[in-house]
């Protein structure tokens, strides 16, 4: 008996197992620079569009229709928990996530009860379970890495300089450290939801990571982060880690217990494996800004990727982060059909 998607070169390029061309997929593929998505998502904050479940699975899958993408991406968005649990979260448009009543003090703790994913988030489950039955290709369900969902909790927005959230990470460590446990295990609770609605992989974008030390990561992010991970371990599938300008930090990010490692564009595929070991799967990592440039640029960056690789097996093709809200489809789809053209070990 197969196990569904058991012909996957997505899932096996996460356990560097033999497929016949690279995966690729691409962080925030689902949406932004999609004529089809903008003609459905309507106005207003997209929580409300994720709530609903029948436009989140259309709005999941209309990449995969486009593209040809060797995995879909859950439409929905990290502070989702935090939303649901009753925090104050709103994502306002332009903005990003914006909070109510940022997390200040201990009794704020009240405020980030434990996530009950059935109860508080069931349209994600069922677009997760709709998406599966659509059958097409892998979903990968995700969750915020604890120190990213903190550092909107605390900031109340996007912020450049995260003051707010290191000074309580430095200056409280014992508050800090009970945020983070609370979140990691959301994180967890929403994750293992998605996987028993069959979900095939997961990925934990903990963006923001990069604003950190490498001491300071280590000693107040490393934990929970690796919390995350064995949370979900007992199921089996692939898990992926992510962070932007995490250059520094990718070999602590790889001591968290991730099976692939996403790297953003900044560090070069060939340099990040030789930092973490030959055996490493690694994620990405074209620069999204250069889907913007000339055709013959953009063909010649793909190449180079690939080229770095060196027909590794485990290797996933993807954005070094997400996919810019100005860009042509039509370069995506070129990037594609040119990823699975490439010729492993020719």
């Amino acid at each position: 008996m197969t196990t569904p998607h058991s012909d996957s070169p997505f899932l096996a390029a996460c356990r560097a197992e033999p497929h016949d061309r690279t995966p690729v997929w691409f962080m925030r593929q689902a949406g932004r620079s999609l004529p089809e998505y903008r003609a459905i998502r309507g106005s207003g904050s997209i929580l409300n569009t994720i709530a609903d479940a029948d436009l989140s699975t259309e709005i999941t899958l209309q990449p995969v229709r486009r593209y040809g993408v060797d995995a879909a991406i859950l439409f929905s968005d990290i502070v989702v928990p935090a939303h649901a649990v009753g925090f104050g979260v709103d994502v306002r448009p332009g903005v990003g996530p914006v909070i109510d009543r940022p997390f200040e003090c201990r009794a704020d703790l009240e405020r980030l009860r434990p996530l009950e994913p059935e109860t508080d988030t069931p349209y994600v489950l069922e677009t997760v379970r709709q998406v599966v039955a659509d059958g097409s290709v892998p979903l990968i369900g995700f969750a915020g890495g604890p120190f990213t969902v903190a550092s909107y909790l605390i900031e109340g927005a996007p912020s450049r300089t995260y003051g707010r959230t290191k000074a309580m990470m430095l200056g409280d460590p014992e508050l800090w450290n009970a945020l983070m446990e609370r979140l990691a295990d959301m994180a967890i609770a929403s994750l293992r939801s998605q996987i028993d609605c069959g979900a095939s992989a997961i990925q934990l974008f903990d963006s923001w990571a990069g604003a950190l030390s490498p001491p300071v990561y280590e000693r107040c992010v490393l934990p929970f982060s690796r919390r995350v991970f064995e949370g979900v371990a007992d199921t089996g599938v692939p898990r992926i880690h992510f962070g932007v300008g995490t250059g520094e930090i990718l070999h602590l990010m790889a001591d968290a217990g991730a099976d692939v490692i996403g790297v953003d564009w900044r560090v070069p595929l060939d340099v990040a494996r030789l930092r973490l070991g030959p055996d490493t799967i690694l994620q990405g990592n074209l620069d999204p800004a250069v889907c913007l440039g000339p055709l013959d640029v953009v063909e010649a960056e793909v190449a180079d990727v690939l080229r770095r690789n060196g027909d590794h097996p485990g290797h996933i093709f993807n954005l070094g982060h997400g996919v810019l809200p100005e860009m042509d489809p039509a370069v995506l789809a070129h990037v594609v059909d040119q990823v699975h053209a490439h010729n492993r070990g020719s």
